[in-house]
């Protein structure tokens, strides 16, 4: 730790005594350690169910003690509100995609939460709705569409619906001609779902009933029962993660299983996925690996010759991993992303040094590849909805830290780009009062560190502006330089706001990946430390002076840093935190724990990641001493990060902390891991998080 003092005022706890958790010494023993777990009673071990009153009966104290917190600074969660809600475009209509004879859009009425979904025939212009969210939504809780396929000979629609946040869907499928909805509504589904080429039958994802983990893929014939569903290809082992989807040009399924690290890819005709699966990617040979198909191809994105990923390609009626022939190769420069095909050509996705592109290579021997040129330096631009592989022209979607969500057309033929909707701000913006850039920090061990940062064009560098500082560094997922309408209500109250992109992402790289994993873990938590010493030298911020935030893995690095340097922070917001890190990975019985041992280790088998893991778990290592205001988030149907994981956090670091600080948690009761659903509820769970960071920077309206 640090030798830093805190120079600003904290925001105290509340009037009334906070809830105190009973304390119940549990000792967790391995490899000849002993940890003791003096919250493990918060666990409900009936789980998935959790119906332990003591349990329950502590979460509402601290909801309780929460909602004091909300009472309190209620004017200014209003407040933040209406900023939010006036930043939205209450009747937004998207622009409609082509599809198979039909335009399909969507659109949001006036005030309503969820979307509604429609088509317009382009021969006889009859329109229709389509899938009519907010009637769906009606008496629920939580309402989450997971996402939905229209059938091939467009009579049908598929669609699959979460409504208590498990993210354990039902799946259910509509008549379009006659409205009716089928008797017959398969459970226990992944989101992700595709019809079969004759429109007669269903690809899903088939959830274990006893984990959260998808057991198979199946074919569901439409007018059977679930029960005689046909299995695709079921795995086996536990630590991998299994999918499928549908290749650009509808010709293949490919089932996709494995880990960040280790794919095993099969392909199957749409047309007739009960064949025998052709292996493309066996999980012995150990490389990452995606899939597309065009016109008798299949390109391959792997990392088998390079870590930053080549494309390769291989003939659909060949077979075998000598066959294959490489296309576009990385290196340390060039990271390959993803790729789609359309009938034109490629495109694919990649970094340059960190900063996004997309390329084009066509088909067309006498043309080369060429990049789709953009306006900044620092952006996100990807594929947006492209379901007519035969396009002439792509949706493209970009975005900065100062340009709002932009939809393009790109004509592959003049190489043009046509505004075809900007994200509108109904109560006003001005990108030229805003200013992003990207700077690069040095890590203690002098690597750089990418850092995005935005701010108001009028802020002064001179140490005295407060600094708000996220990132993620995880799983290899790189965060984006995107736009945020809620974040003007920071940079408005003179707010800078830095995305630290930490190794763990994959921002400069899949090097970038392992190089914050594993026994490089502690990578992710230097850097994120070491970005915030380089702002304060930079002046755009003082030590004491900075509020920081992260969600899920990045809520286990706000637990890891608040434990290295307590008072570099104004005040942490830990969203759905994973913080008990350890005796997560030591429950093999969590749906999640398996696939999870390739990211962090296995503390069960090997003594040395029990070690490593013990010793930057954030529940762990609380000890007794000051620390800086928190809040704290959780969903009581979280299956990714379990509720007890803030809990715990919340229960021990109030036992144990010395100061008076702040520290309350919001458990939704009624929600999972992504909290409220619908735009408005989720605007509302934002602006009681703003109204916290806002309110620990002395900041009150």
């Amino acid at each position: 730790m640090s030798n830093y003092s805190h120079p600003y005022a904290r925001i105290k706890q509340l009037t009334t005594n906070a809830p105190v958790a009973m304390r119940e010494d549990a000792i967790v023993s391995h490899h000849g350690f002993s940890v003791s777990d003096p919250y493990q009673w918060l666990k409900d071990q009936g789980y998935p169910e959790v119906n332990d009153q003591t349990v329950l009966d502590y979460l509402h104290a601290e909801n309780a003690y929460y909602g004091e917190f909300k009472a309190q600074h209620q004017p200014l969660i209003d407040t933040l509100f209406e900023e939010f809600k006036g930043r939205v475009d209450d009747e937004f209509v998207s622009v409609p995609v082509t599809n198979r004879g039909y335009e399909y859009w969507y659109e949001y009425q006036a005030g309503s939460d969820y979307r509604t979904y429609l088509r317009r025939n382009l021969e006889d212009g009859g329109e229709q709705i389509i899938l009519d969210l907010p009637t769906l939504a009606e008496g629920t809780d939580y309402f989450v569409l997971g996402s939905y396929d229209i059938s091939p000979d467009n009579n049908l629609i598929a669609y699959t619906i979460d409504t208590t946040g498990d993210e354990r869907y039902e799946l259910f499928i509509k008549d379009l001609n006659t409205g009716e909805i089928s008797s017959t509504v398969l459970t226990d589904v992944r989101s992700n779902i595709t019809f079969t080429s004759d429109s007669k039958g269903i690809v899903y994802d088939k959830l274990s009933t006893q984990r959260w983990a998808t057991e198979s893929v199946n074919y569901h014939q439409l007018g059977t029962k679930q029960e005689v569903d046909i299995v695709l290809y079921a795995e086996t082992n536990d630590e991998f993660g299994l999918g499928h989807y549908a290749t650009s040009d509808d010709e293949y399924l490919v089932l996709l299983t494995g880990t960040r690290d280790v794919s095993e890819i099969y392909v199957v005709p749409l047309d007739n996925v009960q064949q025998p699966l052709q292996q493309l990617v066996n999980r012995d040979q150990g490389f990452s690996a995606t899939v597309d198909h065009a016109f008798g191809t299949f390109y391959i994105v792997a990392n088998d010759t390079h870590s930053n990923y080549r494309v390769a390609t291989l003939a659909d009626n060949a077979s075998g991993y000598d066959n294959w022939e490489t296309l576009m190769q990385g290196d340390s420069s060039l990271y390959i992303k993803s790729l789609a095909t359309f009938r034109h050509g490629l495109v694919i996705k990649l970094a340059r040094n960190g900063l996004d592109a997309l390329q084009v290579i066509p088909f067309a021997e006498e043309e080369s590849p060429y990049d789709i040129e953009f306006p900044e330096q620092v952006f996100s631009a990807s594929l947006g909805n492209n379901p007519d592989f035969n396009a002439t022209s792509i949706r493209i979607t970009y975005e900065s830290m100062i340009t709002p969500d932009t939809l393009f057309a790109y004509d592959f033929a003049n190489r043009q780009k046509t505004v075809l909707k900007k994200q509108k701000i109904p109560s006003g913006y001005d990108a030229s009062l805003y200013h992003t850039e990207r700077r690069m920090a040095p890590s203690r061990d002098g690597v750089m560190i990418p850092v995005s940062i935005v701010y108001r064009k009028d802020f002064v560098k001179d140490g005295t502006r407060p600094l708000h500082l996220y990132a993620y560094g995880a799983y290899g997922i790189g965060m984006p330089t995107s736009f945020s309408s809620v974040r003007l209500s920071l940079l408005d109250r003179g707010f800078a706001f830095a995305i630290a992109h930490t190794r763990g992402g994959d921002e400069m790289g899949y090097q970038w990946y392992l190089d914050g994993k594993m026994e490089q873990r502690q990578n992710a938590f230097n850097d994120f430390v070491d970005v915030a010493k380089f702002l304060i030298a930079e002046q755009y911020a003082s030590a004491g002076n900075i509020s920081i935030s992260g969600g899920s893995a990045g809520g286990k690095m706000m637990g890891a840093v608040t434990i290295l340097e307590p008072n570099l922070w104004r005040s942490v917001l830990l969203d759905v935190p994973f913080v008990d890190v350890l005796n997560t990975m030591l429950d093999e019985s969590l749906p999640l724990t398996p696939p999870e041992w390739s990211e962090w280790g296995n503390p069960i088998k090997d003594k040395e990641a029990f070690e490593r893991i013990l010793s930057y778990s954030p529940y762990d290592n609380i000890d007794a001493r000051e620390y800086p205001p928190m809040m704290v988030t959780g969903g009581l149907n979280d299956p990714r990060v379990t509720y007890w994981e803030p809990a715990k956090w919340t229960a021990r670091m109030r036992a144990e902390k010395t100061d008076d600080n702040l520290l309350i948690m919001r458990m939704n009761m009624s929600a999972g891991h992504y909290a409220n659903s619908g735009r408005y509820g989720r605007l509302l769970d934002a602006a009681e998080e703003y109204a916290f960071i806002l309110a620990s920077h002395q900041i009150n309206e």
